[in-house]
């Protein structure tokens, strides 16, 4: 299945819609707090008690005082959030990569599941449930009908308890059940090979707890292949983020030691912040995970694949290959997600994600509401970007943070191309045969059009650049 408006998810936390990002998982002790405005305190006690007295049915007091909390931290900005114990739990669920569910990689196609890939070793690939197998049924519920996010609800559940897929397979031409048993599954955030002789692909999807541990692994797996590897394709398209840490290691492992990754500022002084590629910066348990490493990989050429949907400590590692010149960037401008949002606990499951600070690159740019904007541009496709416009990015949403570096300037072209966009997915909604042949392929196939002129770029062949991609407008300083 291709990535055009592919809505995606591990059966975990249900379908991460934008970027996630945190520093850490804190409890902060505060000597002192912020004076309280004693007035509108009144005022907030006194629409409590209103409710509670005059409202048509009665309220919960905890339903009021939660609703209260999450309309306040949700009025900042569109990644501060209230978590209930629920939400708080899959949170942590999606930053460890670790969940309770069958372990396939989903998508959605003509009102069904299907199986973008099952993950090695889960109960789903012990069962043999295979690449682009279609789910009619989860256990007495058709999945027409159903919500991608949803279908991720009803598989996903307790330990050792059961579920029943009901499966069809298009190339036997058979529907059959499979009982699956849920278990804990380790998602794999990293995939690699090599795509010619002499050229690996790496592959991150996000930066989780494990992104390093595999990174590693797979790394030196590549150089167990072919030692002399002669250029490496880093692809971070569609990757939303996650830990800061992650992402600071990627980069040390293609940095030389010491130079800065990325710095964060916000009004806490623990906001103010500069990130090297040492160690001491990304290292959880005291020793380095990058030292089994070869040493070749600091000098290997590199291109960094990314697009619309590469976001947060995708572009923190961007922005510091780049500006450290240690790679060239292919693709589209990037989401613009430049915000560092931490966990506060608030008791034993429930917390708040409060952005307190914005992240630069190296060389000092804001990539808030910006984005890292490539170094090369390339289309999606042989033809050019079909549904790119349509993606949203951090400038599009409400109540975004500016960059701090200048005001925003609408860019008139882009909703150009969102329109024609949107009259072209409604033309290809009507003709199913065309919507099968303007799908985009998998990232990392042979038929991956920008994946492939990342490898001309390595070997020094002609490389296929957008004819018609601009950077958005540079912003207007302020006066």
């Amino acid at each position: 299945m291709g990535q055009k408006l592919k809505i995606a998810g591990w059966i975990s936390v249900g379908v991460f819609a934008g970027a996630l990002t945190t520093v850490s998982l804190q409890t902060v002790a505060r000597s002192g707090m912020a004076p309280l405005p004693l007035e509108e305190i009144q005022q907030l006690s006194a629409v409590f008690g209103l409710i509670k007295t005059d409202y048509v049915d009665q309220v919960d007091d905890r339903k009021l005082i939660t609703d209260a909390i999450s309309g306040m931290v949700a009025s900042l900005d569109p990644h501060s959030q209230y978590f209930d114990k629920k939400s708080f739990k899959e949170f942590r669920e999606g930053t460890s990569g670790r969940f309770v569910g069958v372990g396939i990689e989903i998508t959605q196609e003509d009102g069904l599941i299907k199986i973008v890939s099952p993950i090695e070793g889960s109960p789903a690939d012990r069962a043999g449930l295979k690449t682009n197998d279609l789910i009619t049924k989860i256990d007495d519920t058709a999945v027409k009908g159903l919500s991608l996010n949803d279908a991720v609800k009803r598989m996903r559940g307790e330990p050792n308890t059961k579920v029943t897929l009901t499966i069809l397979r298009k190339d036997e031409s058979r529907t059959f059940p499979v009982t699956i048993t849920r278990e804990e599954i380790k998602t794999q955030s990293v995939k690699a090979k090599m795509v010619q002789p002499g050229y690996a692909w790496v592959r991150l999807s996000q930066f989780q707890e494990r992104t390093v541990d595999d990174f590693v692994r797979k790394v030196d797996d590549l150089y167990k292949q072919d030692p002399n590897i002669k250029g490496l394709v880093l692809d971070l398209r569609n990757d939303p983020g996650g830990l800061l840490d992650a992402a600071v290691a990627i980069s040390a492992a293609f940095l030389p030691e010491n130079v800065t990754v990325v710095t964060t500022n916000g009004q806490l002084p623990e906001s103010k912040s500069t990130f090297k590629a040492s160690p001491e910066d990304y290292a959880r348990r005291g020793s380095d995970p990058l030292r089994s490493l070869p040493a070749a990989l600091k000098k290997v050429p590199l291109v960094v694949l990314v697009n619309e949907g590469s976001a947060s400590a995708s572009e923190i590692v961007a922005g510091a290959l780049q500006d450290h010149k240690r790679a060239t960037v292919m693709g589209a401008q990037t989401f613009g997600k430049g915000s560092v949002q931490t966990v506060r606990p608030l008791g034993p499951d429930t917390g708040i994600k409060l952005t307190t600070a914005r992240y630069y690159t190296p060389s000092g740019r804001s990539i808030q509401a910006k984005g890292i904007v490539p170094d090369v541009w390339v289309d999606e496709t042989p033809d050019g970007d079909l549904y790119a416009s349509l993606r949203p990015r951090e400038a599009d949403l409400e109540k975004h943070l500016s960059s701090g570096q200048g005001e925003e300037v609408k860019d008139a072209a882009r909703e150009k191309a969102r329109e024609e966009a949107m009259k072209r997915l409604e033309e290809e909604s009507k003709d199913k045969e065309k919507a099968k042949k303007d799908r985009l392929p998998e990232f990392g196939s042979d038929k991956d059009f920008q994946l492939n002129q990342a490898i001309n770029q390595l070997r020094g062949t002609t490389v296929l650049a957008s004819k018609s991609k601009t950077e958005r407008p540079e912003a207007k300083k302020d006066e």
